[in-house]
């Protein structure tokens, strides 16, 4: 099991004017994995609030914190893992729990979809039975008959056909789309408040991604439960997430609304992203803009922000200091020295 130690008392930090008390509410987490090479800093003093009935998209490039920081709440890391800092859900604290104590949060109070059904789901067990044990293993009382009537509601609540018949089939009789819609469903077994979405649509084709975003949707609307939303692809924060947060080498860039983010990003690194998306209104001659360099090795972060190697705007002040997770205008959060003076909107691609 993870190292963990949790963090005295509950620094004052921003947070979105208005906002009712969250349903998680991450503070301070670092997580550090010890390796051959040396300590891998992979999450680096990240806060993170996820409220009721929201979708909080985390965004950023591979290796910046998104999934270690889900899997670090969730008590899912490693022994070679060191966590300290605080996760309360609804007032409880997650990090140092027993695994016993753990394992009663785990898909009752906060689920999770992994990255990949094909290796989350046992190849040797139908795939009704798999979602019937997330669900007895929280209600052992429950009758056998109620148990198979909810596993088939599950599965046609994610729109999977003759959910009755495809109950009894195995994973490798699933296509990768629908594997997917069967984690969700087995992740929603249980109700939870908050749902762990780590890469939904990874591997998959446009056409399924778009499905998979559609029964996310309808699982959000029919169980009235909050989503995190891990992803890279910023085109599926667009159309699913309420609020983002930008995630660069274990630390917090940003936070924002989706309309504003996208309207007006306040740190470099968000802009450089928007930037280097396809506009749909361009002719096809335009090259793509690509943030230069390459992210910085957690196994030696560089001082300050860790995004001045790579920023257009950086100055002496960003190679010695860290900055600190702001307010800026428009409720947004921007933890960059110049982000009030820098003007870094992004052409629209309507």
């Amino acid at each position: 099991m993870a190292r963990i130690t949790i963090t005295e008392g509950k620094p004052e930090r921003p947070h979105l004017t208005g906002a009712a008390s969250a349903v998680l509410d991450v503070r301070d987490l670092h997580v550090s994995f010890r390796t051959e090479e040396g300590v891998v800093q992979a999450v680096r003093g990240v806060d993170l609030e996820v409220y009721e009935q929201e979708i909080l998209g985390i965004v950023g490039e591979s290796g910046s914190g998104k999934s270690v920081t889900m899997l670090a709440v969730m008590s899912l890391l490693p022994k070679t893992a060191k966590v300290t800092g605080s996760a309360l859900f609804r007032g409880e604290e997650l990090l140092g729990l027993k695994p016993r104590q753990a394992r009663a949060y785990r898909g009752s109070k906060i689920a999770m979809i992994f990255q990949d059904p094909l290796t989350a789901l046992n190849p040797v067990h139908r795939v009704g039975v798999q979602i019937a044990e997330a669900i007895t293993a929280h209600d052992p009382k429950r009758r056998r008959e109620e148990v198979q009537r909810r596993v088939v509601e599950l599965l046609d609540l994610v729109g999977i056909p003759q959910p009755d018949l495809r109950a009894r089939q195995y994973p490798h009789e699933f296509s990768g789309g629908m594997r997917q819609r069967a984690m969700i469903a087995m992740a929603i077994a249980n109700d939870p408040d908050v749902l762990i979405a780590d890469e939904p649509t990874t591997a998959l084709d446009v056409t399924i991604q778009a499905q998979i975003l559609e029964v996310l949707k309808t699982v959000q609307e029919a169980t009235r439960t909050a989503i995190v939303l891990i992803t890279h692809d910023l085109g599926v924060i667009a159309r699913l997430a309420t609020r983002v947060q930008v995630m660069y080498a274990g630390r917090t860039a940003e936070i924002a609304g989706t309309e504003e983010l996208f309207a007006r990003p306040r740190h470099p690194y968000t802009s450089g992203l928007l930037r280097s998306l396809p506009k749909l209104d361009r002719t096809g001659d335009e090259r793509l803009v690509p943030i230069p360099g390459s992210p910085p090795s957690m196994l030696a972060p560089p001082p300050g922000c860790a995004f001045h190697t790579r920023c257009p705007y950086a100055q002496e002040l960003c190679h010695q200091e860290v900055p600190p997770l702001r307010p800026i205008e428009f409720e947004q959060l921007a933890a960059c020295h110049f982000a009030d003076d820098l003007d870094l909107r992004v052409e629209s691609s309507e």
